[in-house]
Formats: structure tokens, sequence, C-alpha cells
């Protein structure tokens, strides 16, 4: 009886008694949301145009964030670092494009997913070379990013707010907005989304596979620089940071692979729903660290429901 009270009672009574340590939980679970929702667009915008899982995501993000530093060190002013990094990120997408995606056209899968792990190693030696294996602090107050914060004080309590964590969800809302402006209402938006509905009818009225694929790439290094930058700002600029593109996983399993609606959805609710696990169950019952496998597992459990995700497209085979 006490443990069942210590997983369906005791958990909402903390929460209950302390409402603004619960809205701090949720609001540091928002923010991480944020930004596993920027690295799952950037894996389903790809997706979509290409039907090319990009294993590359996580290190263009430590890619985009090594430049826009290494820059900045190099005697660069930080503000004309930014677009700078962004014409790297550009000649990177003609590059993938030219070198690795056009030779392997209409080759399995398989092959292009394993193209995009070489993509990987090659950044990530290329990385290593250019700025070096040591962790580096990222331009923050350059950018013109604070790094104060505001107190609150909701139900009487205490809650803190990091100026630059709010910083990065207005930046992330801005940038999705403007992101789905440009595919609904922009003529190559347009041709994107006509790409990832059907391959052969786009190629049958002129739209030009190369191009989109630069474009998309292009845009995933665009997204892979905003997350570094506030990624960054939070644990620092390392190779380290490839991994958080793993969380991008469990909410393309939970929202859909081919869904931006699904990407933004669920990232936000991993962020949230993990956040408050680990502090009002992992900690207390599990000894903590459940942020490390809590997402997988509810993506699992939402796959054995619904396998295509939330909000993927249900697939029908006709026989």
């Amino acid at each position: 009886m006490e443990r069942l009270h210590s997983i369906f009672v005791a958990p909402f009574a903390d929460m209950v008694a302390a409402p603004d340590f619960f809205l701090q939980v949720v609001w540091e679970g928002l923010v991480s949301g944020v930004l596993y929702a920027l690295i799952a667009l950037g894996f389903v915008l790809i997706f979509k145009s290409s039907r090319i899982f990009n294993f590359a995501q996580g290190i263009m993000v430590v890619f985009a964030a090594l430049t826009l530093v290494g820059l900045h060190e190099r005697g660069v002013p930080a503000l004309l670092a930014v677009p700078l990094t962004l014409v790297v990120m550009f000649f990177l997408a003609v590059a993938i494009e030219r070198v690795v995606l056009r030779p392997l056209v209409n080759q399995p899968d398989i092959i292009l997913f394993m193209a995009t792990i070489g993509v990987t190693l090659f950044l990530i030696g290329l990385g290593e070379t250019i700025f070096g294996g040591e962790n580096k602090v990222m331009i923050t107050s350059e950018l013109g990013i604070p790094t104060g914060s505001w107190i609150m004080e909701p139900f009487g309590g205490f809650v803190s707010i990091e100026q630059k964590d709010v910083t990065a969800v207005v930046g992330a809302v801005l940038l999705v907005i403007a992101l789905l402006v440009f595919l609904n209402k922009s003529k190559m938006g347009r041709a994107i989304r006509a790409l990832g509905d059907d391959h052969q009818a786009a190629l049958s009225v002129g739209i030009s596979l190369s191009t989109i694929w630069v474009i998309v790439w292009f845009i995933s290094g665009i997204i892979a620089l905003a997350t570094g930058i506030v990624w960054g700002a939070r644990a620092g600029v390392s190779f380290a940071l490839e991994v958080i593109a793993l969380k991008a996983l469990p909410v393309l399993m939970l929202g859909g692979l081919e869904s931006v609606t699904g990407a933004i959805v669920g990232g936000l609710a991993i962020g949230v729903l993990e956040k408050v696990f680990e502090i009002y169950w992992g900690q207390p019952l599990l000894g903590g660290n459940t942020e490390a496998w809590f997402a997988y597992v509810l993506a699992l459990l939402v796959l054995l429901v619904r396998p295509q995700g939330l909000f993927g497209e249900k697939i029908i085979e006709r026989v």
C-alpha cells in the first residue's frame, strides 16, 4: 500500500503542496522540449524531401556552433560571424548534395543512411582538425543574448527564469513560424512539400531534386546553428553536444517521422514529461537519472498503439 501511495498519490500531492516548484520544473522541461523539437525538425525536413534519415544532424549542430565560436576567436565580430557561419552551412549543404547524395540517387535507403554516417565521421574529423577537440565557451553576451534571470513569486513561492532560456524559446518560436510560412506560402516551400508527398509526381512536373536537397540541408543547417547557440549557451560547445540529437529519435517516434507538427508537439511533450517524471517519480523512487531513458520508453509505448506516431500518416498497403 505504501508503494502504491508513493506512485499514485505522493507525486501529485507534492505538486499541489509546492505549485511554484512545479512551475519551475515545467518551465525547465519546456525549454528542453523546444530544443528537442528544433533538432527533430531538421530530421523531418530532410526525410520528407529525400527519404533519408539524416544521422548527421547532431554533428551539424556541433559543427555550426564550433564554426561560429571559431570565427569569433579568429577576430570576426560576433554579429558578422553568424551570417558567415550560415554561408559555411550553405556550402556544406551544396557539398553534401554534390559529393554524397547525387551519386547515390535511387540507391536503397540503407545506403543513403550509411552515407549520412560517413558525413558524420567526416565532420567530426574536420571539426577537430580546424577547431581542436577542447571545449569552448559560446559567445552568448557577444551575440546580445541576455544572461541574467527574472525572479517571479507565483503562489507566494519562488520561480527563477533565465533570460537566455526565454530568448531561446522566443527565437525557436519565430524560427518555426518562419519555417511554416516558407513551407506553406513560398513556391519553393510548396515544391518541398510536393516532393515529400510524391517524389515521382513532383519530378514529373519539373521540380529539381538537386535544388530541393540543397535547400532542405541548408535549412537544417540554419536549425543546427540556432540549436547550437542555445545549447552552447547552456552547456558549452563541445563534441558531446552531438548526443543531444539522440533525444530527437524518441521525438520522431512519438510525433511521426514525416510530420512537422509531430516534431513540435513531440519535442514539447517529451521535454516537459521527462522533467516532471524525473523530479516527482525518478528521484524519489528510482534514484534519478530517468531522463536518460524516459523518452524512449514513452515513445515505445506510443508505437505499440500507433506505429506511425501520433501525427504520422497511417500506411495502407493494398494487395
